[in-house]
C-alpha cells in the first residue's frame, strides 16, 4: 500500500503516528541472573599412574550493547545480556594411552562442533517457542555426541597404538532455570536440592542392566563385578552410543554435582549429602568430596565439578 493510499495527504490537519509500538523492557534476563559457585578437583587418585579424566567448564552468552543512535533513549534496550554454562567431565577407557587420549579428544570435539553450530539455545523462556527450542537443543546435543564417537573411531582406526580407545562423557548445560543433562558411560550427574541428593543419570554398565532386569538389587549393582563393564561409551563400542538427555527445572540453592565413577566408587551418596551440606562453598565441598575419596582408597581417578546455583 502507498503513502498515499494509507493516509490522506489532502487534509493538511491530519498528522502522522509518531508513537510508534515496541516498547522494551529493561529488566534483566532470567540468565543474566544466574549465578553459579563452581569447585573442581581432579587427581589421579593412589593406584593409577596417571589421570584420564577430563573436564571441561565454560560460561557462555551473547549480548546487544547500545553505542550510538539517532533514536530516544528507551527506544532501544541500552544492553541486553544472556548467559549460559556447560560443565563436563569424561573418564577414559582403553588403556595407559588410549584413556588420556579418549576423554581429551572427546571434549575438545565437543567443544569444537559447539562453537561451529550457529546456533544459541537462548530463547527457552519465550513461552511461545519454548518446548520447540527445547527439543532442537536436546537434538543438537544429541548430533554433538553421536558425531564426536564417530571422530573417535575414526582416530583410533588411523592410529593403531589407541585402538579400542573410548570414554565416558556426563555433562551438564545451564541456561536460566532450565538444566540438561547429557549422558554416556557411568560418569555421574546429581542434583543436591533442599538436603536430598537425586541421581540425574543411570550408569551404563552390565551391572546396572542387570539391576534393571530385576536379577540384582541396587545395593548389589553397586558391589558387582561387572559394575565398571561399560554398555556404552563414545569410541570404543563401535557405535553402540546409548545417548541420555534430560530436561530439568532448576531453583535456587540447588547444587550440580557431575563427577567420575572414581569419587562415587569411593564416597557413597550419603556421604556427598553429608560433605555438600556441611562446607560452605563450591571449592571446599570438591576439596572434602576428594579428600574423602583418597581417604577410602583413591583406586582410580577422581573428577568432580559442584555448581552452587543461585538465582
Amino acid at each position: 500500500m502507498s503513502a498515499k493510499q494509507s493516509l490522506n495527504l489532502d487534509s493538511p490537519t491530519e498528522e502522522i503516528q509518531t508513537d510508534l509500538p515496541f516498547t522494551f523492557d529493561e529488566t534483566p534476563s532470567v540468565s543474566s541472573r544466574v549465578k553459579l559457585d563452581i569447585g573442581i578437583v581432579t587427581h589421579r587418585g593412589k593406584v593409577r599412574s596417571q589421570n584420564e579424566d577430563a573436564y571441561i567448564v565454560y560460561q557462555t552468552g551473547r549480548y546487544w550493547e547500545h553505542l550510538q543512535s539517532s533514536l530516544e533513549p528507551g527506544e532501544v534496550p541500552g544492553r541486553v545480556d544472556e548467559k549460559s554454562y556447560v560443565l563436563a567431565v569424561a573418564d577414559g577407557i582403553g588403556g595407559r594411552k588410549g584413556g588420556e587420549v579418549a576423554s581429551n579428544l572427546a571434549l575438545r570435539i565437543i567443544v569444537n562442533l559447539i562453537l561451529k553450530t550457529g546456533k544459541y539455545a537462548a530463547k527457552l523462556d519465550n513461552p511461545e517457542t519454548r518446548n520447540q527450542e527445547i527439543q532442537a537443543a536436546m537434538a543438537r546435543a544429541q548430533d554433538f555426541f553421536l558425531r564426536a564417537d564417530q571422530e573417535l573411531l575414526k582416530y583410533a582406526e588411523n592410529h593403531p597404538a589407541v585402538q579400542g580407545m573410548g570414554t565416558t562423557l556426563t555433562s551438564a548445560y545451564v541456561f536460566g532455570q532450565d538444566l540438561f543433562t547429557m549422558h554416556v558411560g557411568d560418569s555421574r550427574a546429581y542434583l543436591l536440592r533442599n538436603g536430598k541428593l537425586y541421581r540425574l543419570t543411570k550408569d551404563q554398565t552390565f551391572a546396572q542392566a542387570l539391576v534393571d532386569a530385576g536379577t540384582l538389587t541396587p545395593e548389589e549393582g553397586e558391589r558387582h563385578f561387572f559394575r565398571h563393564t561399560l554398555t556404552s561409551c563414545l569410541g570404543g563400542k563401535g557405535g553402540k552410543v546409548d545417548l541420555e538427555i534430560h530436561h530439568y527445572q532448576l531453583f535456587d540453592q540447588d547444587l550440580i554435582l557431575i563427577c567420575t565413577d572414581g569419587l562415587t566408587d569411593m564416597v557413597s551418596e550419603s556421604e556427598i549429602v553429608t560433605i555438600c551440606s556441611k562446607e560452605s562453598n563450591a571449592q571446599s565441598k570438591c576439596d572434602r568430596l576428594l579428600d574423602q575419596a583418597l581417604q577410602a582408597g583413591g583406586k582410580d581417578n577422581i573428577t568432580a565439578i559442584v555448581a552452587g546455583y543461585s538465582l
